[in-house]
């Protein structure tokens, strides 16, 4: 599967933003999705996942109640909506795709990327 992020800019702290990661090719209901971000001069960090079903979702402690994965497998998109932002959540974000039943939060189970988007969140 192929997929192409997008969404990422510049806002204040306190302001929303809504990711979009939309996948190309076959059965992507059958794919668990997740999105990373990375910092300059930090490690790929887990942010969210969500089950292929789109019936179960984790997420890092640090965006917990702030940020919401979902899915619309009919639109073969995934979504990452991002509020009450905080400078600490400026990165790039990557959307991932793995052919699993379970959402893993380790990079290296993930078997499809999508390109960056920019996230830049101002003081």
């Amino acid at each position: 599967v192929q997929l192409q992020a997008s969404g990422g800019g510049l806002v204040q702290a306190g302001g929303s933003l809504r990711l979009s990661c939309a996948a190309s090719g076959r059965a992507f209901n059958t794919y668990a999705m997740a999105w990373f971000r990375q910092a300059p001069g930090k490690q790929r960090e887990f942010v969210a996942g969500i089950s292929w079903s789109g019936d179960s979702t984790v997420y890092a402690d640090s965006v917990k109640g702030r940020f919401t994965i979902s899915r619309d497998n009919a639109k073969m998109t995934v979504y990452l909506q991002m509020n009450s932002l905080k400078p600490e959540d400026t990165a790039d974000y990557y959307c991932a795709a793995d052919l699993s039943v379970d959402v893993y939060l380790e990079w290296w189970e993930y078997d499809s990327w999508g390109q960056g988007t920019e996230v830049t969140v101002s003081s």
